[in-house]
């Protein structure tokens, strides 16, 4: 089963299973450690804000715009920040690695 990487907020990677076809959000929010995902994938709240790791960024696909404009009026966001809600993970995304940015 491809596997997620994922930094906590504390600094602590874990290794977590995924499914193809899951967001990366629907993962994240069942952690203890994960995300709260309020508005449940609407890009609408960012409370599912995570980084990409540079090595996976452009192995993605580009955000839209409603995803740029909410990524881009929040306080801790970096170059490389994305809504979770709007990655969809794949087999080809297996090992993929994302930190889980800090409460907004």
């Amino acid at each position: 089963m491809p596997v997620l990487r994922v930094i906590d907020r504390d600094g602590v990677e874990h290794e977590v299973q995924a499914t193809s076809g899951q967001k990366v959000m629907e993962v994240l929010r069942e952690l203890d450690y994960g995300v709260a995902a309020i508005c449940g994938g609407m890009c609408s709240c960012a409370t599912c804000h995570v980084y990409v790791d540079p090595d996976w960024i452009d192995k993605l696909p580009a955000p839209m715009s409603d995803e740029r404009e909410l990524l881009s009026e929040l306080v801790h966001h970096q170059d490389n920040s994305r809504l979770s809600c709007q990655i969809e993970f794949t087999d080809a995304l297996d090992g993929l690695r994302v930190t889980i940015a800090p409460d907004e």
